[in-house]
């Protein structure tokens, strides 16, 4: 028996064959040729049998995993589009004299490091889409066909990383758990094995080469570890811990239309994070009440300009429609720091956690903060939107948002625009808005704590650099401090106040933060089930 350590991306456990999927059986050549014109239509050729595929999956995924989860296909058709993509390819086969398939290998490259170097999870998570997109066209090119991925029986998939259109291929009725060498916990992978509630382990040290289709396996997604060749003890202990698992779910199940309140009849408002449109579905799915964190710097993030005012209403506005009344909560652009958009030139800087973003390039350039509110006003009166502002240090600051947030308004009124006059409040993500919460709270409608960035700046700790893991401690009386503040302060204002951060699923703090008077929890739309049960549990 083998025992592998991996990082979880959801729990849970499986027994199991497993499935290697191998990756590409072809080996790339860089070869000189005499005639670009004659490779870029191959490319064109490519592309377009290319965009039939994905038209395909798209299809396919409507119907296996839903319309949220299949636009991933629209984004990687988009991405075969790419004009930087697409130039790039161009330039490299122009002054190399290369042939396409290298061009095309070489371009996937460049742009899935450079995804892979930024800090964003999300962003990370991205370069698997550009290496599949660009797979996708090399295999074309030589006029190969995709896998077979439809296993005769329940199988763990091994494999080196999986990308979107292998997942979507495989029969979900066969899929025990996934296992990857490389991918993040923000990976397609992980997403779809949320979705699933099925264990996936990423980042394990696996060698591929010694691994055989068939050998039997343990997937333990809460302890993170792979147990090849388990022995009978390990596969008992397994089998109970699937029971165990399966009876859980099913209670999960029945608090499907069940408040969230506590024995001794305290509420707790029980809301989903999302970052897209097409995130609604997992919201509904899994009985959110409303949305407290709707991310909407992905709007701006993986394209060469800024979206239109269109763009972002058509956005807000299918959203509010999906949630059918319930609530809403826009955070303004919070771009800068670990996500970047290369055309706003926002430059580079020496500690960029503090430095040039959020509310700071709302404030710098109007212009662009003028545009996402007259977006989100005109959505709003086709739901129940709220608006929050990120990274606030100051009064003078929120004094500023609302005289911009007046001029919009009198702008839309002039225009004979219908909007509604919404809610509005700013996230406590820094000690100074904790510290002068009480100055705050008359100014806004309500507070939303974004622990993951008030934890950093509390404790002065960079929570992207991996080497301080062993000083992070998110439970930080500090931390804790601050969020009672913040919410004494609201209160005694008669405001409410929510936690939007990841300390919000974590079912240690549930009894603390109802203990403190947090009104709202929003957490990821899979752990909204199990933070109900949690506050359920309370008496």
């Amino acid at each position: 028996m083998e025992c592998l350590k991996g990082k979880s991306a959801y729990a849970g456990v499986a027994l199991g064959k497993i499935a290697v999927l191998s990756k590409q059986d072809y080996v790339i050549k860089r070869k000189k040729i005499d005639s670009p014109e004659h490779e870029l239509e191959r490319i064109e050729k490519a592309k377009e049998k290319s965009l039939e595929q994905l038209q395909a999956l798209y299809d396919r995924a409507v119907v296996e995993v839903g319309e949220a989860n299949a636009t991933i296909f629209e984004v990687h058709q988009m991405m075969l589009e790419d004009d930087d993509f697409n130039e790039e390819i161009e330039n490299i086969i122009r002054t190399e004299m290369v042939n396409a398939e290298y061009a095309v290998a070489k371009a996937g490259d460049d742009f899935s490091q450079m995804f892979a170097s930024m800090d964003d999870e999300y962003m990370k998570a991205r370069a698997t889409d550009v290496k599949d997109i660009s797979e996708r066209l090399v295999r074309n090119l030589y006029g190969k066909e995709d896998n077979d991925l439809n296993y005769s029986e329940p199988v763990i998939v091994v494999a080196d990383d999986l990308s979107p259109s292998e997942t979507v291929q495989m029969d979900k009725n066969k899929i025990l758990a996934f296992v990857t060498v490389h991918g993040s916990t923000n990976s397609h992978t992980a997403i779809l094995a949320r979705m699933m509630n099925i264990p996936a382990l990423v980042s394990t040290p696996l060698n591929l080469d010694e691994l055989k289709s068939g050998m039997e396996a343990v997937v333990d997604g809460f302890t993170g570890e792979v147990y090849i060749n388990p022995t009978e003890e390990v596969k008992n202990q397994a089998l109970e811990k699937i029971q165990k698992e399966k009876e859980k779910q099913e209670l999960l199940l029945t608090l499907k239309g069940k408040e969230n309140v506590t024995k001794s009849g305290k509420e707790i408002k029980i809301y989903a994070n999302i970052g897209s449109v097409s995130d609604v579905g997992y919201v509904l799915t899994n009985d959110a009440g409303g949305i407290g964190l709707f991310r909407s710097e992905f709007l701006y993030i993986g394209r060469n300009d800024l979206p239109s005012e269109e763009e972002q209403f058509t956005a807000y506005k299918q959203t509010a429609q999906m949630m059918a009344g319930k609530k809403v909560i826009i955070r303004t652009l919070d771009i800068g720091a670990d996500k970047q958009a290369d055309y706003l030139e926002l430059g580079e800087e020496e500690n960029p956690a503090l430095g040039y973003r959020a509310i700071r390039i709302c404030l710098s350039q109007p212009e662009i903060f003028k545009v996402q509110l007259r977006a989100i006003l005109r959505a709003s009166v086709y739901g129940n939107i709220s608006v929050m502002y990120p990274m606030i240090i100051s009064v003078e600051e929120v004094l500023k948002i609302k005289e911009i947030m007046a001029e919009v308004k009198a702008e839309l009124t002039e225009q004979g625009m219908p909007f509604k006059d919404i809610e509005e409040g700013i996230m406590i993500e820094t000690p100074a808005a904790a510290m002068i919460s009480d100055e705050l709270a008359e100014l806004v409608d309500f507070f939303s704590v974004g622990t993951n960035d008030l934890t950093q700046y509390t404790l002065a700790i960079d929570r992207q650099n991996q080497k301080l893991d062993p000083f992070y401690n998110a439970h930080h009386k500090a931390v804790l401090k601050f969020i009672k503040m913040a919410a004494d302060n609201a209160h005694k204002a008669g405001k409410w106040i929510g936690i939007c951060g990841e300390l919000g699923a974590d079912l240690t703090l549930t009894k603390t933060f109802v203990e403190m008077g947090i009104d709202e929890l929003s957490v990821s739309p899979s752990m909204v089930l199990k933070v109900r049960k949690a506050v359920r549990d309370l008496d």
